[in-house]
């Protein structure tokens, strides 16, 4: 096995992240060096639920954001550490995340019809849309 030198990866200015997130990922921010999202649930068995999607999604990346958490909310950051810096791999991960958890399978024609939102025993992420 050999040792490869590694590719340095591109660093965004705040000026290109900021307009990036802007076009790209709208409910996404950046602030202190990372990018933020924080999605609002409706219990922490949702919010679980949340953390376990990234998770997973993060995992299979192979690039991990921070998280918090509490009660009704999830917030990720996301920063490539190795970089020192917001690179691609920061966004695209917040694009795959986003598309997850914002899935709305009811608003798709389909059969799958989403969790019902105005039971509370059973809605699960509040959505933005």
């Amino acid at each position: 096995m050999t040792d490869e030198p590694k590719i340095k990866e591109r660093v965004y200015s705040e000026s290109e992240i900021v307009a990036k997130l802007k076009d790209e990922l709208p409910y996404w921010r950046y602030e202190n060096g990372w990018i933020r999202r924080k999605y609002k649930t409706h219990s922490w068995k949702s919010t679980l639920m949340v953390i376990n999607t990234i998770g997973h999604l993060a995992e299979a990346a192979w690039h991990h954001p921070d998280l918090k958490a509490s009660y009704a909310w999830v917030e990720v950051l996301l920063q490539n550490h190795a970089a020192k810096g917001i690179t691609d791999k920061d966004f695209e991960l917040a694009k795959k995340i986003e598309s997850v958890v914002q899935w709305q399978p009811g608003k798709e024609t389909g059969s799958l019809e989403g969790t019902p939102q105005t039971d509370q025993r059973f809605a699960y992420v509040k959505y933005d849309d």
